[in-house]
């Protein structure tokens, strides 16, 4: 393992999707700067996986199967962090699923899903990852003002939060919402010295865009360790926090 980068040695941080993608890339990138982590994914074999090749580099990593959009999973997932690390310092909210289909070709079924993934998860993990969080900033000596500094909550939504194209109602949806609710978070939070932060980021090179858009040149998309790169970034600054930052690649087509 790379020298572990001081502000997040000892750190514990919670990903969501975390066995593919931008989840692992962040997973190895905040691994590899000294935090220890939960690799939490709904296909719990893969995050095993991923949480395997993380120690065999040297760091402490937990795998937990996780439905962001069950209550009692998402409560169980922030109890288990703790359970493995005695502490909870960063929730990054990176789950994520959408249904490419016309309005008239939507079920009800498939809305639900991909708003109860791409919200509701974000909202359930938040409300119980705060909790634990202001209780630390209490006990630390933070507390209104923020003096002590509770923790930090990462959102990642997508230029789709941003403006919209066909097909993609229900993914609009509920990355609008997402980004709505982590701003609102932000005001909500920063009393108590929780940070939030929404990741507005441009395509990536991953399965979740190339496998829905096999038509997509790569070569226009971004590495997803280039975005947990900014992350990372945001994740170090020591006293200010950034409410929203968007990364995108040099040929974004998505974006002006």
């Amino acid at each position: 393992m790379a020298e572990p980068i001081h502000g997040l040695a000892g750190k514990s941080v919670l990903i969501t999707g975390a066995a593919s993608g931008l989840g692992a890339a962040l997973a190895r990138s905040l691994a590899a700067a000294g935090a220890d982590i939960a690799v939490a994914d709904i296909r719990q074999h893969h995050a095993e996986a991923v949480a395997g090749s993380l120690r065999e580099a040297g760091a402490r990593a937990h795998a937990i199967g996780l439905d962001v959009g069950d209550p009692g999973s998402a409560k169980r997932a922030v109890r288990e962090t703790l359970d493995a690390f005695g502490r909870l310092d960063v929730l990054v909210n990176n789950a994520g699923t959408d249904v490419t289909l016309p309005i008239d070709e939507l079920g009800a079924d498939d809305w639900l899903r991909v708003i109860n993934t791409n919200l509701n998860g974000p909202f359930l993990l938040s409300k119980f990852a705060a909790t634990h969080m202001r209780r630390a900033a209490g006990q630390a000596g933070g507390g209104q003002g923020g003096g002590g500094g509770g923790g930090h909550i990462v959102n990642v939504c997508s230029t789709a939060a941003k403006r919209a194209w066909p097909n993609a109602s229900a993914y609009h949806a509920s990355k609008w919402g997402l980004l709505g609710l982590s701003h609102a978070l932000h005001a909500e939070l920063r009393q108590y010295g929780i940070k939030v932060t929404a990741v507005v980021a441009g395509g990536m090179r991953t399965p979740f865009l190339l496998e829905r858009f096999p038509g997509l040149d790569p070569a226009s998309l971004q590495d997803p360790a280039h975005v947990a790169e900014a992350i990372k970034a945001v994740l170090l600054l020591p006293e200010s926090v950034v409410a929203e930052i968007t990364v995108l690649p040099l040929q974004e087509s998505s974006w002006p």
